[in-house]
């Protein structure tokens, strides 16, 4: 009989989820760990080897982990639910002009459900992962945290998790910096572990390709949309571009051609299929609109209520004040935010806590 009870970890094969299953395991836990194959390289059109979180080796670390430490570990494939769910809308919101947030939507409907179900399947009451983020409860909700480590803090992903499973999961690694868990991985033995490289890409565009992923994905893309116009912020035709799902808010290099001054991305309008390029201060606002709203530390506000927030994960963020406006939220800058891209996650924090988060709109409601 374990002295805490059973619980599910997720399992990467990295070094971050690897040292919160030992962790919990010695902490008196039955632990089970999980690994979650949700891609693979050729099921997005690629041929080269697989590396990152699903891969075969990082599989295969997880479970020595296991066998090392004694406990359970399993591997679910959700490849058939990640692709509908994630790669298929990544594709989606690049043709509809905006740039995506793959992360935050597997977090919220990949994720944490796979693990949910796979935990009530297991008689686990609790679920935990290598998030570097906290939980705690107050005033009758879960409020998520920013975690110590202010480099590595993930936070910002979590917007999108519910307070039913909020209440199910736990994060360990919270209250540690990156180096802790090294240290740890280390004194246990697993230098190969702690000295495993980290991947930022995207985990299904491990090449960090996006455009041959679409291009892949979407069969003749590419001859459909070559061509449109590159437009100045005054609207006269300055150039032509490969096409405007091969672009992204903020840009400045690889628009394949040069214009003198340094030129941003600053719209981009798939009707048209037109590219607008201005300068850095073009790329700067003052008020943005969120849509999907989900509320962490409260349940919702009625009136203004001044908040940081960050539109991108390593954004330091910036002071605004937000209000409610029919089914949005409007977001007025303190200051101005550069280069606000729709389809990215917008998260307001109170303080160091998430008061909630949603999705950036491409225009100011109507009516």
């Amino acid at each position: 009989m374990s002295k805490h009870g059973k619980i599910l970890v997720a399992m990467s094969g990295g070094v971050d989820s690897s040292v919160v299953a030992m962790m919990l395991n010695e902490e008196g836990y039955e632990v089970i760990g999980i690994t979650m194959k949700t891609w693979d390289y050729e099921s997005v059109g690629g041929s080269k080897k697989e590396t990152g979180c699903c891969s075969l080796d990082s599989i295969n670390d997880a479970r020595q982990m296991a066998v090392d430490k004694g406990f359970h570990h399993m591997i679910i494939d959700l490849r058939d639910e990640f692709g509908d769910a994630i790669i298929d809308n990544f594709v989606q919101e690049y043709l509809a002009g905006r740039t995506p947030n793959p992360c935050v939507l597997c977090n919220t409907h990949i994720k944490w459900e796979a693990l949910l179900k796979r935990a009530d399947q297991l008689d686990c009451e609790l679920i935990a992962t290598g998030h570097y983020a906290t939980i705690r409860q107050e005033n009758g909700r879960y409020v998520v945290g920013m975690g110590k480590d202010q480099l590595k803090d993930q936070s910002y992903v979590l917007w999108g998790v519910s307070q039913e499973n909020l209440a199910r999961t736990i994060l360990p690694l919270g209250q540690y910096i990156k180096s802790d868990i090294k240290q740890m991985a280390l004194d246990s033995g697993y230098k190969e572990l702690a000295n495993k490289s980290e991947s930022y890409e995207i985990c299904f565009v491990p090449d960090n390709d996006y455009r041959g992923l679409l291009k892949r994905k979407v069969p003749g893309l590419e001859e459909r949309v070559n061509g449109g116009d590159f437009v100045s912020v005054s609207g006269e035709v300055i150039g032509s571009h490969q096409g405007y799902p091969f672009y992204t808010i903020g840009q400045r290099k690889g628009l394949g051609k040069a214009f003198g001054d340094p030129m941003y991305v600053t719209k981009i309008d798939p009707n048209t299929n037109t590219v607008t390029l201005g300068g850095l201060t073009d790329l700067e606002k003052k008020t943005m609109y969120v849509r999907d709203m989900n509320w962490i530390k409260r349940d919702g506000i009625s009136g203004k209520m001044d908040v940081l927030t960050k539109i991108r994960y390593k954004d330091r963020g910036t002071m605004c004040t937000i209000e409610p406006e029919g089914d949005l939220i409007k977001v007025i800058f303190h200051g101005v935010a550069s280069a606000i891209a729709p389809g990215q996650s917008a998260v307001f924090y109170e303080g160091s806590d998430v008061l909630g988060g949603g999705v950036i709109c491409n225009d100011a409601p109507k009516g």
